[in-house]
């Protein structure tokens, strides 16, 4: 029953009355991409667009949306939930109710936000609801935030397309990506940030459908 029960926890949402509090201070990070050496958290230039998507855990997604053309730099948090700047090990007990995310910050006129939402949809499994493959809790779920009225819209255009694609190529089952304005971006901890350059071996989950998105370019 115990492991039955730590299973219910990490994949339903907590309620605000039963989330963990969390802290004040953010996590400290680096200031500088690993990979690029751009700053994380800015300042950015100004015709940078932001983007907050979630594909499970995020070292393999931050990899995937670094070597895209067009993107000034990564990095990878926590959003979506309740939780003060919470740590990993608070995120994965299911009691702070974040996804794991990455922020890409993009040029709009190198990438459009329409073919990195093609890149979300066909590197992940959009249909698996509170895990990706093994990893399960909330924290995998597959998530879009959004910063503006026009990527909610075109982020629910790519959903609709690529849930036609799906059935098209006889897959039964419906996406589960949250689409949402974007709340607050927590950073995670400095080992987290561009983790498989650091550690090129290292673990990456990532598994698509195999079925394309006829959105972007």
């Amino acid at each position: 029953m115990f492991l039955i029960d730590m299973f219910n926890k990490k994949t339903v949402m907590p309620k605000p009355d039963t989330a963990l509090p969390g802290r004040a201070e953010p996590l400290p990070t680096s200031e500088l991409h690993f990979v690029n050496g751009n700053p994380l958290k800015g300042p950015y230039p100004d015709n940078m667009h932001v983007a907050y998507l979630g594909m499970g855990c995020f070292w393999g997604a931050e990899r995937l949306f670094w070597t895209i053309p067009g993107v000034w730099v990564t990095a990878v948090g926590y959003q979506g939930g309740l939780t003060p700047n919470p740590t990993y090990h608070e995120t994965t007990t299911g009691m702070t109710g974040h996804a794991e995310i990455v922020k890409v910050v993009f040029d709009p006129a190198i990438v459009s936000y329409e073919t990195l939402l093609k890149v979300f949809f066909e590197e992940h499994d959009p249909t698996q609801g509170m895990r990706q493959g093994n990893d399960v809790g909330t924290t995998y779920r597959s998530a879009i935030y959004t910063t503006t009225p026009e990527q909610l819209k075109a982020a629910q255009a790519a959903r609709d397309a690529f849930q036609q694609a799906l059935s098209g190529a006889g897959r039964k089952t419906e996406i589960t990506t949250e689409i949402a304005p974007a709340e607050e971006f927590f950073y995670a901890e400095d080992y987290h940030q561009q983790y498989l350059a650091k550690n090129p071996g290292g673990y990456c989950g990532l598994r698509g459908t195999g079925v394309s998105c006829p959105i972007g370019g």
